[in-house]
């Protein structure tokens, strides 16, 4: 007995050390996968499901089949001329790049300013745009509407851009950006004989693009999905934007046609898929340097 005892703790030892192993290389990597999967399905199931629908008929997607018909392409061209989606997408796609652009310059020039400037109340100005923030469109959308309809802009491109080219969440990026560029470097332009335009130009502006590019795609998606805006300035047919011709398929007097309703969302979530397709390494460097600072 005596010889065979201090084996045992050995042993166990042994057995923890394999289990320990197989748990860390593969265990927790299963568990883990599994988890993300699960999470993953439970995201993607509403795309899933209308991209179901849109390849399905009426009788098919009452039955509850869950699974893919062979209707997309009637679907979809149904869908595009039902509401003249090829119109709509234009619309929106002009909107959407006039605002992520008017922004983008916008916000460069205003944290230039903040940043390379000394001017009274500087401190103050900031801040009142840091509070603008607060203020989303449906608090200001009674105001902003008696401006718009004053200037005479319903129902124009004009009312649906403009009143989203202030941005100050895109001046505090860039200033916060602009804060990290060393002092010398403008001394140095300065020295050279460049002006201000100059050095934001030649210099600036080529440190920005990671950030330009992030600040794109953000804007570019969240004015593809207005509604209530355009809901209350477009309502023309040649101002008329994707998202509330969607609504178009939905409110019918009949029983709502999901097939093409589906056909037409999908439709629509390609253009701002591509764009984040091109763009999602720029956003997540250009988040990840802002978190940085």
């Amino acid at each position: 007995m005596s010889t065979s005892t201090p084996a045992l703790p050995r042993q166990i030892r042994t057995r923890a050390s394999s289990w320990g192993r197989f748990r860390k290389r593969f265990l927790d990597p299963a568990l883990a996968h599994g988890i993300m999967l699960v999470t993953v399905f439970f995201i993607m199931f509403p795309v899933l499901y209308a991209l179901l629908l849109a390849t399905q008929t009426p009788q098919e997607y009452y039955r509850l089949q869950l699974i893919p018909g062979n209707q997309l392409l009637v679907n979809a061209q149904q869908a595009w001329n039902q509401v003249n989606l090829g119109r709509l997408l234009l619309n929106t796609t002009y909107i959407a790049v006039v605002v992520a652009l008017g922004k983008i310059i916008l916000s460069i020039i205003g944290a230039f300013a903040f940043v390379y400037f000394d001017f009274r109340g500087k401190t103050f100005f900031f801040l009142m745009i840091l509070i603008t923030h607060m203020l989303p469109l449906p608090v200001r959308i009674v105001p902003t509407f008696e401006l718009i309809d004053a200037f005479g802009w319903i129902n124009t491109f004009n009312g649906l851009t403009i009143p989203f080219f202030a941005s100050a969440t895109g001046i505090l990026l860039f200033r916060q950006l602009y804060q990290t560029i060393p002092p010398a470097l403008a001394d140095a332009a300065r020295i050279d004989g460049a002006g201000p335009l100059q050095f934001l130009w030649a210099i600036v502006l080529p440190i920005s693009r990671t950030n330009v590019a992030a600040l794109f795609l953000i804007e570019f998606i969240y004015m593809w999905n207005q509604y209530l805006w355009p809901l209350l300035i477009a309502n023309a047919d040649r101002t008329r934007v994707v998202q509330i011709g969607l609504k178009q398929l939905v409110a019918t007097e009949a029983a709502v046609e999901w097939h093409y309703v589906m056909a037409g969302t999908i439709i629509a979530a390609i253009p701002p898929l591509i764009v984040l397709v091109l763009l999602q390494h720029s956003l997540i460097e250009g988040m990840s340097l802002y978190e940085e600072k």
